[in-house]
């Protein structure tokens, strides 16, 4: 038995597709208006929030100290209950 390995008349050898980069050029023509309006959208917002810091290191303490006084509430199945509704598992 002989395997022949060329191809038929006019049929021309299959190329593998990058596929990211074909849905990438697709794509592109129609995000790069929508991506420039939300840019300048939220360029403010953006802004706001990298002038934050990362963490409100005196809040977190004037917290702390009102929840060891006991002068802020804590509820810890209302917590719990929080906790199991965020992760979608609600009771």
């Amino acid at each position: 038995m002989r395997i022949a390995t060329g191809l038929a008349a006019g049929v021309a050898p299959a190329r593998p597709v990058d596929s990211q980069a074909a849905e990438a050029a697709e794509a592109a023509p129609a995000a790069a208006p929508q991506a420039a309006l939300q840019s300048a959208v939220l360029q403010p917002a953006l802004a706001a929030l990298r002038a934050m810091p990362e963490i409100d290191h005196d809040k977190v303490a004037a917290l702390r100290d009102a929840l060891a006084k006991g002068e802020l509430p804590f509820d810890p199945a209302k917590l719990a209950g929080l906790i199991q509704r965020f992760h979608g598992s609600e009771p």
